[in-house]
């Protein structure tokens, strides 16, 4: 039987793939990419699964997935002054598991990061980030798989194109495998100033100032509990991509009279979807129709979930009735953050 794209996403969704290769480690990764590029297939290289959206009719061509393993420090980085350490990661491991390894090893810079789905190879493509902080911060390099040239290449931070959940690997989509991330962290038991007010509130700080990691860890982990942005088997609210939308970046005078705007250079603000999606009508536990098998979460009006029984169209049924409902509202288009798979909004 075809292996089902929905035992593999956090959305819970998607049809069957054609071909499914299981890549534990890196020579595997290459050699399976290879030989579905040299026969001329379809490729989807697959991580955690916490951004895609897959069509309900699958995948007709080979699925990655990528399981590799290992954590790597440059040395113990147990002396506050040594002035960091650098930490490699395959890219199968998963996120969240290495941000509680560097919170557990004084690693300083994911603390706020905790919580997020997927894998680390993921991180560096949507230039993930939350509470303040994105891995752009604390990236040294990022080493991939190119494609075209069919070779590995290793892209220091700089070379990267970081932007605001971009990057050149997500400018050039499907081009860069990526193979292992590095990080260069400092170390020590505060974490990095808190910039975020509603994390800073919640632990009790100044904006600015710094709180030791397992605190910032635990906070975070319990504001995006809150939000319904740690995944549960038993709740539908965390059946979801996390933040369908992106934050919408526009002129200043192009910001809706009372939202939120907050400084992103070259004359820019970013506002927030949140604001413009409630704001809009549309209030948590929003569907299309009474009953509908997807819905916006009770608990955040950003994240789109799956109750139990809903296909992809489902979903993109209710994506498209939020996105036009705002662009109606305020002349703002809302973008999807989740990268659709054999489908479209």
């Amino acid at each position: 039987m075809a292996e089902q794209l929905r035992d593999h996403t956090t959305l819970r969704l998607g049809g069957p793939a054609r071909r499914w290769v299981r890549a534990t480690t890196e020579a595997e990764l290459v050699e399976a990419v290879t030989a579905a590029d040299d026969a001329g297939e379809p490729l989807l290289v697959l991580g955690g699964g916490s951004n895609l959206v897959v069509a309900d009719t699958g995948f007709d061509g080979t699925v990655v997935e990528v399981a590799t393993r290992g954590v790597a420090a440059d040395h113990e980085g147990d002396d506050p002054t040594c002035g960091g350490v650098l930490v490699t990661v395959a890219a199968g491991e998963d996120w969240d598991a290495l941000v509680a390894t560097a919170v557990e090893r004084g690693w300083v810079g994911l603390e706020a990061l905790s919580g997020i789905p997927g894998s680390v190879g993921a991180t560096p493509v949507q230039n993930v980030g939350a509470y303040g902080q994105d891995v752009a911060q604390t990236i040294a390099r990022v080493r991939v798989w190119d494609r075209h040239l069919r070779g590995v290449r290793t892209f220091a931070a700089a070379d990267c194109g970081f932007g605001y959940r971009h990057s050149r690997f997500k400018a050039d989509p499907g081009r860069h495998v990526v193979l292992d991330v590095t990080f260069q962290l400092a170390v020590g038991p505060l974490g990095a100033p808190v910039t975020y007010a509603e994390l800073a509130r919640t632990l009790g700080v100044e904006p600015g100032q710094r709180a030791a990691l397992a605190d910032v860890r635990a906070a975070v982990l319990g504001l995006r509990g809150g939000k319904g942005m740690v995944l549960d088997d038993a709740d539908p609210d965390t059946w979801s991509a996390g933040s369908f939308f992106t934050n919408p970046v526009l002129p200043a005078d192009q910001v809706p009279e009372g939202a939120p705007a907050w400084p992103a250079g070259d004359g820019l603000v970013k506002t927030s979807a949140a604001w413009l999606i409630e704001h809009a009508g549309f209030s948590k536990g929003w569907a299309v129709a009474d009953g509908a098998p997807a819905s916006l979460s009770t608990k955040h009006t950003l994240a789109l979930t799956n109750r139990g029984s809903a296909t992809t169209d489902d979903l993109l049924a209710l994506a498209r009735a939020v996105r036009d409902g705002v662009r109606s509202a305020y002349g703002v288009t809302l973008v999807n953050e989740p990268v659709l798979v054999g489908c479209e909004l």
